[in-house]
């Protein structure tokens, strides 16, 4: 064996960032991980809720806030998917929660992207006593409990639909927050960063330019991703009534079905068809989400190129 090469590879390695450059930058709708069955089941699940949501109030076959039928009436022809506690029917009221619902999870993701995508952006990009900063209010906020968090603030501000929202984004933005300042420091040790700096582009620049669309990709992924969280939290924080009593949202129709004893009344219609909606628009955001990272982050295609640059070579070879 003293003879054989010293790298027992058929090719030699390619380094990261040449191998980023050699990569071409596929678009969204052209990339391979858009074509994925998971891809096009999140994209059907999510657009069948978003449109249920925009045209709700043609869709419902009663109104939902209105006696219609017997108390936990079994699913019939009238009443495809029974009564709840007080007659009305579950299936307006389901389309109907669908709004609340989707409206509290995108509102609240798009506030954890800008509050945990600035502070990742600003922690990383400039380091320093901002950085060890803005990292120790990031650990302060992980390690206070979410539960008792929005009891405290529901208690103080109210349980309106904006604090709800502001809630959501203030618990989830730390873990954006860590994700994007990561990023951003190895992002800012770029040679074309570094030019930018030697030449006197100010540090904005920099930013808007060069650091924020290389980020840009993780930022929409982990955002899309934590669509998902925040509706799953809307969900536990109406189950614990602390959501907003005059609105109608999955997580009030479970409240309803536990205060009403459907349990008790074996109905499990007035618990079922919620939490399915629930579970399937977190299941279609989870995929949406991955996918778009497959396809916007070139980090992951140089990771699945260079698995088949490498290869070992077969005791016949040798």
């Amino acid at each position: 064996m003293s003879g054989t090469p010293p790298t027992a590879l058929n090719e030699q390695a390619v380094p990261v960032e040449a191998a980023i450059a050699e990569t071409p930058q596929v678009g969204l709708l052209h990339s391979p991980a858009i074509r994925k069955p998971a891809t096009i089941i999140g994209i059907a699940i999510l657009g069948l809720f978003l449109l249920v949501a925009i045209f709700a109030p043609l869709l419902e076959p009663y109104d939902p806030n209105a006696k219609t039928g017997a108390v936990f009436a079994p699913p019939s022809p009238a009443h495809w998917l029974g009564t709840d506690d007080s007659g009305a029917d579950m299936l307006s009221l389901v389309i109907a929660g669908s709004r609340v619902s989707l409206i509290v999870g995108f509102a609240a993701a798009l506030v954890a992207m800008v509050i945990g995508g600035a502070v990742g952006l600003f922690s990383g990009f400039y380091g320093g006593k901002i950085d060890g900063l803005l990292m120790r209010i990031t650990d302060y906020f992980l390690v206070i409990p979410d539960i008792p968090l929005m009891i405290v603030i529901a208690a103080l501000f109210g349980r309106r639909l904006g604090n709800i929202i502001i809630i959501i984004g203030i618990i989830y933005w730390t873990s954006t927050a860590r994700l994007i300042r990561a990023q951003v420091k190895s992002v800012r040790e770029r040679t074309y960063v570094r030019r930018g700096r030697a030449i006197g582009a100010k540090n904005s620049r920099l930013i808007w330019r060069h650091v924020l669309p290389q980020v840009g990709p993780l930022l929409i992924a982990n955002t899309v991703l934590t669509v998902a969280l925040a509706i799953f939290a809307e969900t536990y924080i109406t189950f614990l009534g602390l959501g907003d009593p005059s609105l109608i949202s999955w997580g009030k129709l479970i409240e309803n079905a536990f205060r009403g004893d459907a349990i008790l009344n074996q109905a499990w219609w007035a618990i079922v068809p919620p939490g399915v909606c629930v579970t399937l628009v977190i299941l279609a955001c989870t995929m949406l989400g991955q996918s778009m990272e497959d396809a916007l982050n070139p980090r992951l295609r140089v990771g699945h190129l260079s698995v088949r640059r490498f290869r070992l070579r077969t005791l016949e070879e040798r």
